[in-house]
């Protein structure tokens, strides 16, 4: 008689560690090494680094153009992206050298970005395809955005979710990810099986 579980194929839930991982050099580093091999004045502090399975993005604050006084918001908006825009072809030659060290030592792809106060452009960057199951009351819900034309598929649907859930979540996901790091450094002290 067959029984209800994990029916031999590892822990289950949580992070197994397995295929995903095991070929990926570590990039616990990555912030700091990137850090240290920017050219200085490219931003205006410490960029943000966001490391995951497939990608690092490094996203940067640009110093603000100078407009009018008594310019609009447009205006505003217009000159950021035309610094952006400037700011992205500049370094264009000097970004892919430095995605491609990163690239070498860390198995990644890197993407770039950059922003201006609340004006933010990541240029480049993946979209990795994830493989899911959902039940018909899962289904439902993204066809209902399909259908009200919030999304244009399934696909799209889900990454709003996805999007929505992490916007709404950001301080429990942090805590979260902050404590998978402490799982990881407690279970790489014990004993090798």
């Amino acid at each position: 008689m067959r029984t209800h579980g994990h029916h031999g194929r590892g822990r289950g839930f949580g992070r197994p560690g397995g295929w995903q991982q095991a070929d990926l050099p570590p990039a616990d580093d990555a912030p700091a090494w990137l850090a240290g091999r920017l050219p200085d004045g490219w931003f205006t502090g410490e960029p943000t680094i966001i490391v995951d399975r497939e990608e690092i993005t490094v996203i940067g604050e640009l110093s603000p153009p100078e407009v009018a006084a008594d310019a609009d918001e447009a205006v505003r908006s217009a000159a950021a992206a035309g610094r952006i825009g400037r700011f992205r072809e500049d370094t264009r030659e000097q970004r892919m050298q430095i995605a491609d060290e990163a690239e070498a030592r860390y198995g990644r792809k890197v993407a770039w970005g950059a922003s201006i106060g609340d004006q933010k452009t990541i240029f480049t960057h993946l979209a990795v395809p994830v493989m899911t199951r959902l039940r018909q009351d899962e289904r439902r819900v993204l066809d209902t955005l399909v259908d009200a034309g919030v999304a244009r598929s399934r696909s799209e649907a889900l990454a709003w979710c996805v999007r929505l859930v992490g916007e709404h979540t950001d301080d429990w996901l942090s805590s979260l990810r902050a404590a998978m790091t402490e799982v990881d450094k407690v279970r790489a002290e014990g004993p090798e099986l």
